[in-house]
Formats: C-alpha cells, structure tokens, sequence
C-alpha cells in the first residue's frame, strides 16, 4: 500500500502585476498560508502572523529593556500587591505619589515595547 503525502502542489500561471498584488495582499503571511484563507475560510479574518521583523526600533527597545532592568517594579508591584489584599496598606499622600510615579514609569514602558515592536494599540 502506497503511503499518500499529506499535502499536495497545485501550480497556476500569474501576470507579474498579479503575482505582486498577492504578495502585497498576503502581506506577513506565507502566500500559499494567504491562497489557502482566501479560498477555503474567506469568511473569517485571516489568521494572525508575527512579522518577519518584528522590531522596529532596536534603540527604543534598548531603552525599555533598560528601564526594566533598572527598576524594581516587579518587586514593589508585588510588595504593594500583597499589602492591599491584607488590608495592611496605608493610603497616604507619599503612598499615593509613589503608586503614581509607578504608573508612569510603567505608562513609558510599554509605550516604548508597543514602539519598538511596531504593535497597535487598539
């Protein structure tokens, strides 16, 4: 008994404006990936492909990888995490600043990621 591949080739002629509109159609995606949707699940939105570079800007990711690096927020998110679910943080005026300033430095952060990744942001 023959063994049958499990996917096969089908070829088809293009114009080269057609080849390119494809290409320019399927943007990130692999074409035959782009071909496959259009044909077999047009009704759906195409699937969603990491880009094939997906940072943009290396100097802004640099930047915010720096910015983690340096801060301890993880650790003091924790900390302050723990502290309201057992009811033992004090809301003062300084409490207030520094959950503010935190905010901030985070808010810089990931706008800095989403940059450097070329996300958007809904």
């Amino acid at each position: 008994m023959e063994k049958r591949p499990s996917t096969l080739f089908v070829s088809l002629r293009l114009t080269f404006e057609e080849k390119a509109r494809l290409q320019t159609d399927a943007a990130d995606m692999p074409v035959s990936e782009y071909m496959r949707w259009r044909l077999f699940d047009p009704g759906n939105p195409p699937p969603r492909r990491r880009s094939k570079a997906p940072v943009k800007d290396q100097k802004a990711l640099a930047q915010a990888i720096g910015l983690l690096g340096q801060s301890r927020l993880s650790s003091n998110l924790n900390q302050l995490a723990r502290s309201a679910n057992t009811g033992s943080l004090p809301v003062t005026p300084d409490t207030e600043a520094a959950l503010l300033e935190a905010v901030a430095e985070i808010r810089e952060i990931r706008r800095l990621l989403i940059e450097a990744l070329n996300l958007e942001v809904d």
